[in-house]
């Protein structure tokens, strides 16, 4: 697929995805026009699980309405009461879970100092199972899973930009011009990204995956959506920011040599480019954007604080969620709707 195309399917508003409980289906019912949005009023998230399919679903659509969007859907419903009004529920469901699943505290300083020491185990993190003995098939549903947030990669951190002033702003600019190519549209990440998914057989269109991603996907890209896009938790935004960038670039060196290993072609480019920048973006964002921040704004630092360990957390149970499938040897995509992948 030329370059060309894949820049394309980037502006492609995807279709609206299957529901997955009475939230998701109450919501999609008023996207798809249905029936009507008032509707909505009855329909409670008090009893979902809110780390559950039903629930992230739901918050994803809704998120995705200040993104791309899904076909066919009015784009005046971006802004409608009714719908933030039971986002509204969905989102005090997922920050109560976060903030009942983290530590907590205001020590960002330690909690930044430990991000810089990676954990030895390598029964953790996926990449490590990748980069060292994964097969093509868990890389293509690895990268599958994280297409739902590489394809907007920047996006959701973009939001705090208004947010910040002064070194906060300058430095958090600095790392997104970087994310966008430096001005260059086919130096992008999001681009590298999807011409890594052509070199692996997956569709590198813009929401491809949603219906095959579980719920531990969806509360990765959630999260940051969630923090971006609330004023109040932009010290939390910074704080996943954070947690991404420091640890990004072993990770990626990991990932890097597993597309080298299993031929992957593109994606090399895309993983060593993370190497190189995250480890210079890894000093701008702890010396520039949360120093900056903080000596503005001190009382934030717990909020910083439940970023780094929010990000923790979710990524921690995506990944328990991939290496138990793998490890049983099957998908660790929604079963009826995992793509045939390369065994």
């Amino acid at each position: 697929m030329e370059g060309v195309v894949i820049g394309h399917s980037w502006a492609v508003s995807p279709p609206l995805p299957e529901a997955r409980g009475p939230l998701s289906t109450g919501l999609l019912d008023v996207l798809s026009g249905r029936v009507a949005v008032g509707a909505l009023g009855s329909v409670s998230p008090d009893d979902a699980d809110p780390f559950g399919d039903d629930v992230q679903l739901g918050l994803y659509v809704l998120y995705e309405l200040h993104y791309q969007s899904f076909a066919g859907v009015d784009d005046d419903l971006e802004w409608n009461h009714d719908l933030l009004a039971f986002r509204a529920g969905l989102e005090r469901a997922f920050l109560t879970a976060l903030r009942t699943a983290v530590t907590g505290g205001d020590d960002v300083n330690g909690m930044l100092g430990a991000l810089l020491v990676e954990a030895p185990d390598p029964t953790g993190p996926s990449h490590h199972l990748l980069g060292e003995r994964g097969e093509r098939w868990q890389l293509q549903e690895y990268v599958a899973h994280r297409s739902l947030y590489h394809l907007k990669e920047a996006d959701p951190q973009a939001w705090a930009i208004p947010r910040l002033a002064g070194q906060a702003k300058a430095s958090l600019v600095a790392v997104e011009f970087d994310e966008y190519g430096g001005g260059r549209a086919e130096r992008m990440h999001a681009h590298l990204f999807a011409e890594m998914m052509v070199d692996l057989d997956l569709d590198p269109t813009y929401g491809a995956y949603l219906d095959a991603a579980p719920a531990a996907t969806l509360a990765t890209v959630n999260a940051m959506s969630m923090f971006g896009l609330h004023r109040a938790l932009r010290g939390a935004l910074i704080g996943q920011f954070a947690n991404v960038e420091i640890t990004s670039s072993p990770g990626s060196a990991r990932l890097a040599r597993a597309v080298q290993r299993l031929n992957a072609g593109a994606g090399t480019a895309f993983y060593a480019e993370h190497v190189e920048a995250d480890a210079v973006h890894e000093q701008v964002v702890r010396r520039g954007v949360v120093a900056g921040l903080l000596a503005d704004e001190p009382h934030l630092a717990a909020d910083v604080v439940l970023g780094i360990q929010a990000a923790d957390v979710l990524e921690a149970r995506l990944a328990d969620h991939l290496l138990s499938a793998w490890t049983a040897g099957r998908s660790s995509l929604r079963p009826a709707h995992a793509p045939a992948l390369s065994r």
